[in-house]
């Protein structure tokens, strides 16, 4: 029962917490557009409270392997997030935009949390024989949360203001702080008494990421994909209000790859063993990269069907790398890779959606052919990581689900 108690604990925090986060950025967006008008000081905003992620993630992962009670971390990290967003929003229209962006940094650096930090406690949450399904229930969270989070920001901007859609997000986030405080207690033989310093263990983490292969080149075109990622949502208030009659409609518009990725992840759970996850992170690029060229022209139900397709490689390709990473991670240095990769990750969106702002502007169709572009080259840089190795490959792994 303790056990059960747990896992059902961890996904209902994890749910909020992502579920938040996924309204955050959509909310945002929306209300810098509202008080500004502009997409470029619009992905600013949303950009700004990304980038910070590349040094946050590493550091935050390091620390969480070194914690006897990480869930305690985890724990201060969300609610400390959830002020920083709070920060945020009392100030939108208060303080002049640029000390709002500034505010904007250090919150960054906690987001994180909301991701790698979770998923890379699931190993002491599932027991052994359920963990195979734990990670795939892992990852549909994340398109659960991209479904919902979405929805809820485009319905409630349009019904209540961006600024109750933020609020919503925040409550979302400081929810699941409960849930991160009674995660379990690192295990002794987990402990290494000989561990070196904060830096060795950032610098040891790096070296895992970079000197595997397998490891390295997942990481790499999940980064590509998520800068491609970052100028969609950075689109999406100005998709919506030209294409779709309102700006809180396009954050809506990203339900729809939501919706789709996360049916893909139900079947690829019944089917487990159809492809490796290593080719399915290249052929899911490829997907995206076709669903963005497809968006490019922006007709209504063109655009529909676009942000289906694009979910359908969004959301196995992240059941996969979250495999590839299971798979490749040392116990050692498992939280501070799965929060390595997420800031990775992130720091790609924001990106994708500072690039996006300005281009926007010029060309909604230009901006999308880019983010096709950069989804493409996802594919091609994979096997390049592949032929400049000649390490010995790691053990075969699949997406299972027992």
């Amino acid at each position: 029962m303790i056990k059960r108690y747990s896992l059902v604990s961890y996904f209902a925090g994890a749910t909020a917490a992502r579920a938040g986060d996924e309204m955050a950025g959509p909310a945002l967006m929306l209300a810098g557009f509202a008080l500004a008008g502009s997409a470029g000081q619009a992905s600013a905003l949303l950009a700004a409270i990304t980038a910070a992620s590349a040094v946050g993630g590493p550091v935050l992962g390091a620390v969480l392997d070194r914690q006897r009670r990480p869930g305690r971390l985890l724990a201060g990290a969300l609610v400390l997030y959830a002020t920083g967003l709070t920060a945020i929003l009392v100030g939108l229209g208060r303080l002049p935009f640029a000390v709002t962006v500034l505010i904007a940094v250090p919150t960054g650096l906690l987001g994180p949390a909301l991701s790698g930090g979770w998923t890379g406690q699931l190993p002491r949450v599932a027991p052994d024989d359920r963990l195979p399904r734990a990670k795939a229930l892992d990852a549909m969270t994340f398109g659960l949360a991209s479904l919902a989070g979405p929805v809820l920001a485009g319905g409630l901007a349009e019904a209540l203001g961006a600024s109750t859609a933020v609020a919503v997000a925040v409550a979302l986030i400081a929810s699941a702080a409960p849930a991160a405080w009674t995660l379990p207690v690192r295990p002794v033989w987990e402990r290494d008494p000989r561990r070196g310093s904060l830096a060795g263990d950032l610098a040891a983490g790096l070296r895992v990421i970079v000197a595997r292969p397998r490891l390295a080149r997942a990481t790499l075109a999940s980064v590509l994909c998520c800068a491609a990622q970052g100028m969609l949502t950075a689109c999406a208030p100005v998709l919506g209000e030209h294409v779709l009659g309102g700006a809180g409609r396009g954050a809506v518009l990203l339900s729809c790859a939501a919706v789709s990725a996360l049916t893909a992840n139900a079947v690829l759970a019944r089917f487990p063993y159809v492809l490796a996850p290593d080719t399915i992170i290249w052929a899911a690029a490829l997907l995206q990269a076709g669903a963005l060229a497809l968006a490019a022209p922006g007709r209504p139900a063109v655009l529909v069907l676009a942000l289906l397709l694009a979910g359908l490689g969004e959301g196995p390709q992240l059941t996969a790398l979250f495999a590839v990473r299971h798979r490749e991670a040392p116990e050692r240095l498992r939280g501070q890779i799965f929060t390595t990769g997420a800031s990775l990750k992130i720091t790609g969106f924001a990106a994708g959606a500072a690039l996006a702002g300005p281009l926007a502007t010029r060309s909604l169709s230009g901006t999308l052919t880019v983010a096709a572009g950069l989804a493409a080259l996802a594919a091609p840089a994979f096997f390049v990581v592949t032929a400049l190795t000649n390490r010995e490959p790691s053990k075969k792994g699949h997406v299972a689900v027992s």
